[in-house]
């Protein structure tokens, strides 16, 4: 069965983000993820992780002015500072939660811009080389443009290819099955080609981004289908609960892990 992370970011969003910790960890999962820690001091989520059980399974570097509709930096040629600014900020935040992978956020720029693509290649390799000094994973994610319109990075061959092309040991694929589903579909046989590169999965039903096993997959073929491939990461659920959170979690009753169960 695989080990599932909530996120904190779209689950149990009923309560102050603080006090998710110890509602993800009543309602069973010894993970969390989240998308941005940065409101708050490093040790005040190192705490609540602590105090709950929990293990942080991953979050994002700072992704510029998130309102303003700012993803990333990783990709536009005149923001390579703001990227090793991001991970100088991040990093104590790793030091407090003991996250092993980090995810580097594109941006918005155009995929077919070689001079967009010559940054995205340049912050990668500098940030991959900047976490491994720190026993940190980066992981970068193709994100649907439906989702996010005018995202760099919206295709898994080219994330493939790119970390081939660069080769560093602690840089991997994010696999987010509702973003595959719809940039590409043929999930399955993606998660079987890609196995081999994939630091972190998440999910969500599709279309509609809620709980799995709601929408058009098969979700526990394809949970079934990481235990098969080996895969013993964690999931994020990164979905939008359709009404209260623990309403919503009879599939996680029914596809997880006890707490507190080895892998």
């Amino acid at each position: 069965m695989p080990r599932f992370a909530a996120n904190l970011s779209m689950m149990f969003t009923e309560r102050p983000f603080l006090d998710r910790f110890a509602a993800a960890a009543a309602a069973g999962f010894d993970a969390v993820e989240f998308l941005f820690p940065y409101d708050f001091a490093p040790e005040d989520i190192g705490d609540r992780l602590r105090g709950n059980g929990l293990t942080q399974a991953l979050f994002n570097l700072p992704p510029g002015d998130w309102d303003a509709g700012e993803r990333g930096f990783a990709a536009r040629p005149e923001c390579f500072a703001q990227v090793q600014d991001g991970v100088r900020a991040a990093l104590p935040y790793a030091a407090a939660t003991g996250v092993k992978r980090l995810h580097l956020m594109a941006g918005i720029a155009e995929r077919r811009d070689p001079l967009a693509v010559a940054a995205f290649r340049k912050s990668v390799a500098w940030v991959a080389e900047e976490l491994g000094r720190y026993g940190i994973d980066t992981v970068i994610e193709p994100i649907n443009p439906r989702d996010v319109p005018g995202y760099f990075l919206n295709d898994f061959t080219f994330a493939r290819d790119l970390i081939a092309e660069l080769n560093h040991p602690n840089l991997k694929l994010q696999f987010d099955i509702y973003h595959c589903q719809i940039v590409h579909g043929d999930v399955t046989m993606r998660l079987r080609e890609m196995m081999p590169i994939i630091g972190h999965v998440q999910t969500a039903s599709v279309p509609s981004r809620n709980e799995p096993g709601s929408g058009e997959l098969n979700d526990p073929f394809l949970f079934d289908e990481l235990d098969r491939l080996g895969y013993r990461g964690f999931v994020g659920c990164e979905y939008r609960p359709r009404g209260g959170t623990e309403d919503g979690l009879g599939w996680f009753a029914l596809h997880a892990r006890p707490r507190g169960a080895r892998p």
